[in-house]
């Protein structure tokens, strides 16, 4: 038999468009070589089609799978992983399209496309991703599937597209109520790690130019809300990390074995008034660290705070991270300073910068006090021709400092954090660099602010005694509107701003259909990751609380029972009411119309009566229709039973089959038929 006959053209067709629209999604990260073989694929598998091509035989399809394995441990050096699996995954699927050639591989490819379709949500459960995957991925496959049914279709058909979509949107109901009531349990397996998922946001080291780098970037980091009225811009300050220790150029943090055990838990802290309570949606980081405003404590579980007030994550951040926080911006942190402690913010590489400590020391002994000193470096950053840009002159490694406080003057937020804070600790007072971001956009339809990568922003903490630790934005001194409006207004004069996303939304603010499109959307994504990315175990169970007064094991299996029926019976009625007329010949169906009509005038048609039969009974309840209905059940089985099989009769009786009218009202004329 041939392969034609097995697999409907129409079927093979489907599979086809399916192939390309399931790696599209994933095409971003994919090596080239992949696509081509799926390109190379659906070639291969068009031309067998066509009879010029044969099969593969068993060494060309050993050689192409081993081409395959070599090809994914050559481009990411490892099989291990999620990206490698998936790529091999989807390698897979195309070179099972070239041996398609029964029934049974069509059914394995058609499971395995199913599969590839949740492997997209294992990157990214965007909005749009999730309404290409429902809407493309999974309505093309169960359209071939449907497609595989259909045999004899020798032609492309758009009815089986048709068809697989309502068979999904008569699913979605059912859907909806498996995704509030159905149990949320852990996963019964863990997926590996994205091993080569580039790392975005704020990094756990700082040179001078990482941050700028960050700030090109329009994606968002993460989007807040507040229970109450947002705070003003220039006190968003989201902290994320704290740099104690400079080495080799670079601020690091302490890891958790270089402070001393009693150092790591953090300092109970006394806090008076109402906090400002929010909650945060982080986008994926690839890194632990959390962001939040100044001294604040969450309730979520699986957030932790560090000894320096900081907010982490005992595990990587790889998905949507909601957590809520309350902070307490003036609270003083560490009012008196331990021995170890102050060594540690006081620390500095022998020798490195030898001009800026000469002149800290020396501001210092004019100032006469730790705020005066403060207030002298931040006035010299004011005054002084330095220049907030996103493009500043590159710094050699040694003495960069000196380079920058002395001839280039020029330099992003931190360059003059890591300058401000060496003088400081040159000049004996302890201080930090913290990094994390700052400001953020304000979106009027859902009062969220919206955190993007180019907010990035590094300023200082120092320490002053009776205070404790004291937020200084050396930024603030060399550009206000930085901190008070942001950085697109900051840097207007250069126009470096978004300078390589020419594409960017962003870039057309002022443009109003453009910005109000822009901030609906993040409002309707803010929603998703909220109800439905979000939707976890304890919001279900809130959620049923709310319901079911009690929640019960009898009351959820009625609750669940009566959707599951709610959702099954109008299913069930329409199928019991409807007869399938579709595959019907056209003789029969204009028949079943003129049953039909006689049963809407009160005159149904019986389970097993024959059409004679029946023309008898309704010629002598309704004499007035005897003649009419007799003559056209004589016309219906001389066409379907005897040798009278030519079109013209057909289409004769179905014009009197249209044509027969009764009324449904006794006694009334009826229509007659010629």
């Amino acid at each position: 038999m041939k392969v034609e006959q097995q697999v409907p053209r129409n079927a093979l067709v489907w599979m086809i468009i399916s192939l390309f629209a399931l790696v599209a999604p994933h095409a971003g990260r994919l090596p080239l070589w992949v696509l081509g073989v799926f390109l190379f694929a659906a070639v291969w598998r068009t031309m067998v089609y066509r009879g010029r091509w044969s099969f593969p035989g068993r060494l060309v399809k050993l050689a192409l799978t081993a081409s395959a394995f070599a090809g994914i441990l050559l481009s990411y050096g490892s099989l291990l992983g999620l990206e490698p699996m998936v790529a091999l995954l989807l390698t897979a699927f195309a070179l099972k399209l070239i041996e398609l050639a029964s029934r049974k591989d069509a059914y394995v490819l058609l499971f395995l496309g199913y599969f590839i379709c949740i492997t997209e949500f294992l990157f990214s459960q965007d909005l749009l991703i999730v309404i290409y995957v429902f809407a493309v991925n999974i309505t093309l496959v169960t359209t071939a599937l449907v497609a595989l049914h259909q045999p004899g279709q020798d032609h492309f058909s758009a009815r089986s597209l048709r068809l697989g979509g309502v068979m999904l949107l008569q699913a979605v109901p059912l859907m909806i109520v498996l995704f509030f009531l159905f149990p949320r349990i852990g996963p019964l397996w863990t997926v590996p790690l994205k091993s080569h998922a580039a790392k975005t946001g704020v990094s756990n080291f700082l040179r001078p130019g990482d941050i700028s780098q960050l700030s090109l970037s329009d994606e968002v980091a993460f989007r807040a809300q507040f229970d109450g009225e947002i705070p003003a811009k220039s006190r968003l300050y989201w902290r994320g990390l704290v740099f104690s220790k400079l080495e080799e150029g670079a601020w690091t943090s302490l890891s958790y074995y270089e402070i001393p055990p009693v150092e790591r838990r953090p300092v109970p802290v006394p806090v008076d008034g109402n906090p400002v309570t929010y909650s945060i949606i982080l986008e994926p980081t690839q890194q632990n660290w959390l962001f939040s405003l100044r001294y604040a404590r969450s309730d979520t579980p699986g957030v932790m705070q560090a000894s320096d007030y900081r907010l982490f994550s005992p595990v990587i951040i790889e998905d949507e991270y909601r957590y809520t926080v309350s902070s307490w911006p003036e609270a003083s942190l560490d009012e008196s300073l331990g021995e170890w402690r102050r060594e540690t913010e006081l620390k500095l590489p022998a020798d490195d910068n030898p001009r800026t400590r000469a002149l800290a020391v020396q501001l210092r002994a004019a100032a006469g006090s730790d705020q005066a000193f403060v207030e002298a470096v931040l006035d010299k950053f004011n005054r002084e021709p330095f220049v907030y840009t996103l493009q500043p002159s590159r710094l050699s490694p040694q003495d960069s400092m000196d380079e920058f406080l002395f001839q280039t003057l020029q330099g992003f937020c931190e360059h003059y954090a890591y300058a401000f804070v060496v003088m400081m600790r040159a000049a004996g007072v302890p201080a930090r660099v913290v990094a994390g971001y700052q400001g953020g956009e304000i979106n009027p339809v859902n009062q969220t602010v919206i955190v993007h990568q180019f907010d990035a922003h590094a300023w200082a903490e120092i320490w002053l005694e009776g205070r404790g630790w004291v937020r200084v934005d050396p930024t603030a001194a060399v550009s206000p509107d930085r901190i008070e409006l942001g950085l697109e207004e900051a840097l207007a004069a250069e126009g470096s701003f978004l300078a390589d996303s020419p594409l960017s939304p962003l870039r057309y603010r002022r443009i109003n259909w453009i910005n109000q499109l822009r901030l609906r959307y993040d409002a309707l994504t803010y929603r998703w990751q909220s109800w439905v990315v979000g939707f976890n175990s304890e919001q279900q169970f809130d959620l049923l609380r709310n319901v079911l007064g009690e929640v019960s094991a009898r009351r959820f299996a009625l609750v669940f029972l009566f959707a599951w029926t709610l959702l099954l019976l109008p299913v069930a009625f329409s199928l019991l009411r409807r007869r399938d007329t579709r595959e019907l010949r056209p003789l029969d169906r204009a028949y079943l119309q003129v049953c039909d009509r006689l049963a809407r005038s009160g005159m149904p048609r019986a389970a097993g009566e024959t059409p004679d039969q029946f023309a008898q009974r309704v010629a002598a309840a309704k004499p007035e229709l005897g003649a009419t209905v007799t003559e056209l059940t004589r016309l219906y089985n001389e066409l379907a039973y005897g040798s009278g099989q030519d079109g013209r009769a057909r289409e004769e009786f179905s014009r009197a089959a249209a044509k027969f009218r009764p009324s449904r009202r006794p006694g009334n004329d009826v229509r007659r038929t010629s």
